[in-house]
Formats: structure tokens, C-alpha cells, sequence
């Protein structure tokens, strides 16, 4: 994993205390109170993509000292998972003589019929010397067994908390781009992190890439979103929907903006004759989204439409 933190700044510069995070204080404050009595709960961390859940998961197990095992439940998950690296993991004693823990991130991507019902168990039978601590974008899609044995903690945070955390991001970020001598224009920073806030890891994501230019100025604004979407096209036109899935995880946002981009770009992707069907797509979808129960699932619905009637160029 060193090789990987010299290279991404999102692992690069990942706090490893709970103080460190750029969270509200009501948050931080139950999460130190965790670290201060030297034990974490069995806990599920719910908000949406880069805020700061596995994050703060992970700082809190550092203070305390504790072993832990990492698994990001998006990829592939099965209940083989269970049965080997769970199971091994949470059966064995602790090289440090303290509780042990997994982090299962992305949780909401178990399998709801076999994974989660197994969980349950799991955790029940390792209690003793294995916490569980849980992150998901939707909470909803966690059965109720798991919700029932487990303590929910939501990152929800209001306008005036926002405010806070932008200036003490903004804060962070200016020491990153000193520390790699990157030159940047302030405004630009300013507005990025407006721009993607609270999803952190996005902003610092888009920094580096952009970095490799050696000045972080206005046209970061523009490859933010131009290139992106270009990434996206090229996933539908060749109907590959994993790439699409992929795409919707790492740049959804809760906005409009999508349908919006769609409808600006659109002849410079998608065949004259397509058209209409774009047109009409795109006003059934946005009009829709303001009632749907889960609005990722509603996007890659939105684009799989796409993908399967319209022509592109």
C-alpha cells in the first residue's frame, strides 16, 4: 500500500486521527469519544460518496491501535468472502491482544439475499473479539437485521456546517498544492471545492490529475466536466455497462446537472435522428427524479435508456 499512498493524494494525505478529519463537530465529537473510551461499536456509517466515512473509520482504529481488515463490498462480494477472509480473520486472535475489526465499505453492494442474511451471523459469532463497522451511500438497501445490530451514525450536514468544512478544506488543499509545487489560482481552488463539496475525494482527485499541468488555473473548471462526460459517452457508445456503472459511482451528485450537460452536448455525441428520443428522455428522467426512493439507481437507469436507443456519432 505504500507505493499507492505516494502516488494518490486522496491516500497520500488521508488523516489518521479523528481530529484531523474535516467533519462537523457534533460528528467528531462522538467519534472521539469512541477513540477517548478505547473502543469502537459496531457502527454503520451512512452519507454520500467521499466524505470522509472510511475515513474517519479507519483514523478511529488507528488511535485506538487496533487490527483491522478492509473490504470494499462494490467488488464482486460474495459469500465466499465470508467463509475465508471474514472467517479467518475474525476467528484468529489479535497481535496487539485487543478487539479486532472489519471494515466492510460500500456495504450497501452486498448481496441482500445471501451476504447480508450471513453477516448477521457473523457478527453474532464473533462478537467477542471482532467489531464490524459498515459504510454505504443507501442506507436503505441494508436489511434490517443488520440495522438492528448495528448503531447508525449519518453524515448529514447542514449549510452553516458546510461553510466550516470548505474553509478548513480549502486550508488543507493549499498545503498540498505548496508541498508538490504546484502554482494555483485561489478563486479556482475555491470554486472547485464549491463545486463538489462535501465529496472530498473528488475535489483532490480532479486537483492531481490536473496538477500534472503544473498550474491549477480556470481551464480546470472545464476539463472537470468536458472530459468527464467524453469518458461517459464513450462508455455508452460502445455499450459497455460496467464502464457506465463505474462512470455514475465516482461522479454521481444528488444535483441536476447531468440532464443538463446531456442537453448541451448532445449533437456533439449523439446522431441527428436520436435526437427527439434524447430530448424526451431527458425531460421524462429529470422530471421523474425528484420522486425516485434511490437516485443512483435512477441515473444508470436514465443512461442505460440512452445507450440502448440512441445512435451516436
Amino acid at each position: 500500500m505504500k507505493v499507492l499512498e505516494d502516488v494518490v493524494w486522496s491516500e497520500k494525505y488521508r488523516p489518521h486521527t479523528v481530529s484531523d478529519c474535516i467533519l462537523p463537530k457534533q460528528l467528531k465529537d462522538t467519534f472521539q469519544n469512541f477513540v477517548n473510551k478505547g473502543h469502537v461499536p459496531a457502527l454503520m456509517l451512512s452519507g454520500s460518496s467521499g466524505i470522509g466515512k472510511t475515513t474517519v473509520a479507519k483514523a478511529m482504529l488507528d488511535e485506538i491501535g487496533a487490527d483491522y481488515l478492509v473490504l470494499n463490498a462494490s467488488l464482486d462480494r460474495n459469500i465466499d468472502t465470508l467463509r475465508t477472509e471474514i472467517s479467518s480473520f475474525a476467528s484468529t486472535v489479535s497481535f496487539s491482544g485487543g478487539r479486532k475489526y472489519v471494515i466492510l465499505d460500500e456495504a450497501d453492494y452486498l448481496n441482500a439475499k445471501s451476504f447480508q442474511p450471513a453477516l448477521r451471523n457473523f457478527m453474532e459469532e464473533y462478537s467477542e473479539n471482532c467489531g464490524f463497522i459498515m459504510t454505504c451511500n443507501f442506507k436503505n438497501r441494508i436489511i434490517p437485521a443488520l440495522h438492528s445490530r448495528t448503531s447508525l451514525v449519518e453524515f448529514k450536514f447542514s449549510k452553516a456546517d458546510l461553510v466550516k468544512m470548505a474553509g478548513q478544506f480549502m486550508k488543507r488543499v493549499e498545503i498540498i498544492l505548496k508541498e508538490n509545487d504546484i502554482k494555483y489560482e485561489r478563486k479556482v481552488v475555491a470554486e472547485l471545492i464549491s463545486k463538489y463539496l462535501p465529496d472530498w475525494r473528488r475535489v483532490l482527485n480532479e486537483l492531481e490529475r490536473y496538477s500534472a499541468t503544473g498550474t491549477i488555473d480556470s481551464g480546470i473548471l472545464a476539463s472537470t466536466s468536458v472530459e468527464n462526460f467524453a469518458v461517459l459517452m464513450k462508455a455508452l457508445k460502445e455499450k459497455n455497462f460496467k464502464a457506465m456503472r463505474t462512470w455514475v459511482v465516482q461522479n454521481f451528485d444528488s444535483d441536476s446537472s447531468i440532464y443538463r450537460t446531456f442537453y448541451d452536448h448532445m449533437y456533439d455525441f449523439v446522431k441527428p435522428q436520436s435526437i427527439p428520443s434524447l430530448v424526451l428522455l431527458i425531460s421524462e428522467y429529470q422530471y421523474r427524479g425528484a420522486f425516485v426512493a434511490d437516485p443512483e439507481i435512477h441515473i444508470v437507469a436514465f443512461l442505460t435508456n440512452i445507450m440502448l436507443e440512441c445512435e451516436f456519432i
